[in-house]
C-alpha cells in the first residue's frame, strides 16, 4: 500500500505596505527636492537649518490639531467647514479671560485667572459649536456641508460681535506659556497619539469607520449612528477650540480674523494623508504626515522666495491630485 502525501494549498498573500509609507515617501521626496533647489538657487541648505524646521512644525501644529478632528468627520462620510471660524470664536473668549486684570475690558471684576480656565473656556466654545453641528446633522438629516457651513458663518460673526471687532491683548505670561516654545508641537503630538489609539483600538474607532463605510449596515448592526455622529462632531469642535487657545497663546493676542481658511488646510492635510472623502478610510498617522507635507511645502516655497500666490495654486493642485488618486483607488477596490 503506497503512502500518498498531499501538500496543502498555501494561499499566497501579496505583501502590502501600509498606505502611510507611500505618503511618508512623498514627504521625504519633497524635502529632498527643496534641499536640492536650495543649493541650486539660494546656495543654502533647506534641511540643515534646525530653526527653520522647528518654525515649520510650529506653524502647522495648530492646523494639525484641527485636522485630527476633521479627519474623524471625513471618515464618517461628512466634513467640517466650521473649524477655522470656531478657532476665532474660541480665541476671542479665551483671550478675554486670559487678560491681565489691569487691561481686562470685558470682565474687569475678575482677578488674575489660572491659565487652565481660559483654555477650558476656549475648548468649551468649540465643544458647543461641534455639539450644534452634530445635532443638526444627526437629528435633521442636513448634509454636513450645509450644517457646518452655517456654523462657519455664525461662529465668525460671533467672534466679531464679541468685542465689536476689536482685538484683545495684554494677556498674562502664565497663559502665554501655553503657546510658547515647543508647547504647540507637544500638544499636537499628544492629541495625535491619543486619537491614533482611540480610532485604532476602541469601540469608538470601530463605530466611526463602520458608519463611514456603510451607514445603513452600521445602523442595522446595532450602532446608534445619530448619537455617534454627535460625539464625532463634538470632538472635532472641541479640538478646533483647543487649536484656538493654542493660537491665541502663541500670538499673545485674540483677533476675530484668526483661523481664516484653516478648515481648508485641515481638510487638505487629511486628504493628502490618505483619508477618503467617500468615508470609511483614513488614519491619524496619515493626517500627521499630510500636515507635515503642507508645512514642508509652505516653508520650502518661502525658503526659495516663491510668491505666496503660487503656493496656493500648488496647494490646490495637490488637493485635486490626492482626491483623484483616492477615486482611482476606490474604483480599483470595487473591481477587486
Amino acid at each position: 500500500m503506497s503512502e500518498s502525501t498531499t501538500t496543502p494549498a498555501i494561499a499566497k498573500t501579496k505583501f502590502r505596505w501600509p498606505p502611510e509609507v507611500s505618503i511618508f515617501l512623498v514627504l521625504i521626496g519633497m524635502a529632498l527636492l527643496f534641499e536640492l533647489l536650495g543649493w541650486i538657487f539660494v546656495k543654502q541648505s533647506f534641511l540643515g537649518n534646525p530653526d527653520r524646521l522647528m518654525v515649520m512644525i510650529l506653524q502647522v501644529s495648530v492646523i494639525g490639531i484641527i485636522a485630527i478632528g476633521v479627519t474623524q468627520c471625513i471618515i464618517t462620510g461628512g466634513v467640517d467647514l466650521s473649524s477655522g471660524s470656531v478657532v476665532a470664536a474660541a480665541a476671542m473668549v479665551t483671550a478675554s479671560l486670559a487678560q491681565q486684570p489691569n487691561t481686562r475690558a470685558l470682565y474687569p471684576h475678575l482677578t488674575d485667572l489660572p491659565f487652565i480656565l481660559p483654555v477650558l473656556a476656549g475648548v468649551c466654545v468649540g465643544l458647543i459649536a461641534g455639539l450644534i453641528n452634530g445635532t443638526l446633522i444627526a437629528k435633521t438629516a442636513i448634509p454636513p456641508f450645509i450644517a457646518t457651513l452655517g456654523m462657519m458663518v455664525s461662529a465668525r460673526g460671533f467672534a466679531k460681535w464679541y468685542t465689536k471687532g476689536q482685538p484683545i491683548s495684554g494677556l498674562t505670561e502664565q497663559f502665554a506659556w501655553f503657546g510658547s516654545g515647543a508647547m504647540p508641537v507637544i500638544i499636537f503630538l499628544v492629541v495625535a497619539l491619543t486619537f491614533h489609539i482611540i480610532l485604532g483600538y476602541t469601540r469608538y474607532g470601530k463605530y466611526t469607520y463602520a458608519i463611514g463605510a456603510n451607514r445603513n449596515a452600521a445602523r442595522v448592526s446595532g450602532i446608534n449612528v445619530n448619537r455617534h455622529l454627535i460625539i464625532v462632531y463634538t470632538i472635532a469642535g472641541a479640538l478646533a477650540g483647543l487649536a484656538g487657545t493654542v493660537a491665541t497663546a502663541r500670538a499673545v493676542t485674540g483677533q476675530a480674523g484668526m483661523g481664516i481658511a484653516y478648515e481648508l488646510d485641515a481638510i487638505a492635510a487629511a486628504v493628502i494623508g490618505g483619508t477618503s472623502l467617500m468615508g470609511g478610510v483614513g488614519r491619524i498617522a496619515g493626517t500627521v504626515i499630510g500636515v507635515l507635507i503642507l508645512g514642508v511645502m509652505t516653508s520650502g516655497f518661502t525658503f526659495l522666495g516663491i510668491d505666496a500666490y503660487y503656493q496656493e495654486i500648488v496647494k490646490g493642485m495637490i488637493i485635486v491630485i490626492a482626491v483623484v488618486t483616492d477615486q482611482m483607488r476606490q474604483k480599483k477596490r470595487s473591481k477587486a
